[in-house]
Parts: C-alpha cells; sequence; structure tokens
C-alpha cells in the first residue's frame, strides 16, 4: 500500500486551483474559492455576493447554491484523492486525470438557513476505487456553525 502524501507540490496545488476556480465557470458563478487542498480534506469558501440576486431570498443562500457548492466540494476532494494516489506522476500528468469525473449520486441535509457574509466548505473522501469514489461534505456558516451536510459518488472511470 502506497502511503499517502501529507502535502502536494505547489506545481499541482496551482493546476487543480486553476482547473477548479477559473476553468469550471459554475464556480466562478458561485465564487467558490479554494482554501486548503490537503491529500485527506479539502477546504472552500463561498462569499455573498450581490450579482447573484436571483439565488437568494431574503439574504439567504438559496439550497441550491448550498447544494452545487457542496457538490463540488466533493468531487475536488475526489481529485485530490486520485492526484494522492498517483504521485509516482508528475504533477502535470496527475492534472490530466480529471476530465472524465462526474457525479452519479448526491444527498444534502438542510440543517439551517444559509444566512452570513461568507460560507465555508469542506470535504473528505471516504473510499476511493477504481471506478467510483464515495465523499462527506460539509457546509458551515462564518461562526462554524454546521448548515449543511452531503455525501456523494462520483464515477472516475
Amino acid at each position: 500500500m502506497k502511503a499517502v502524501p501529507e502535502e502536494f507540490e505547489d506545481e499541482f496545488i496551482r493546476g487543480l486551483k486553476e482547473i477548479f476556480e477559473h476553468r469550471i465557470l459554475f464556480n466562478q458563478v458561485l465564487g467558490l474559492q479554494i482554501e486548503s487542498l490537503r491529500p485527506e480534506k479539502v477546504v472552500g469558501r463561498i462569499a455573498m455576493k450581490n450579482e447573484l440576486v436571483g439565488h437568494y431570498l431574503h439574504n439567504r443562500l438559496h439550497g441550491g447554491v448550498i447544494s452545487a457548492g457542496l457538490d463540488a466540494m466533493g468531487g475536488l476532494a475526489v481529485m485530490a484523492a486520485i492526484g494522492a494516489r498517483h504521485m509516482d506522476e508528475s504533477p502535470e500528468q496527475r492534472l490530466h486525470r480529471f476530465g472524465k469525473l462526474g457525479t452519479i449520486d448526491l444527498r444534502i441535509d438542510y440543517l439551517r438557513p444559509g444566512i452570513g457574509e461568507h460560507f465555508q466548505l469542506e470535504a473528505e473522501v471516504l473510499r476511493l476505487g477504481s471506478r467510483v469514489a464515495s465523499t462527506r461534505m460539509e457546509f458551515r456558516g462564518a461562526e462554524g456553525k454546521l448548515l449543511a451536510t452531503g455525501a456523494g459518488a462520483y464515477i472516475i472511470s
């Protein structure tokens, strides 16, 4: 069994941030930014944006935005786990492994309204198989209060 690295190379982190924050246009619309990218856990952030008035209801983040953010973070956690699994490859080679990643199942439990100035999203991979990965995600308010949880399955063929 290969050891999981404690940290990724700067080149891999920069490349994955470029893909996630700039090439995936929906993540730009959400304002989703990566705060921490580690093999075992990823952390992101969404700030309340006035431009997305249609996605907010009485200063509350819409459930669809919460769901989309958790789904994106689950996918990012899978990308990190795949990157950690293939540390024998160059960062550039590993960044080309994400083309066929897709959500096959998603469950979101909304616990509290999404009210706040910004939100923190966390995700981790529970199991990385050869074709399917299972993840767990959390959506927290600015004070750290748990607002929603998620579980997802992603195809990685």
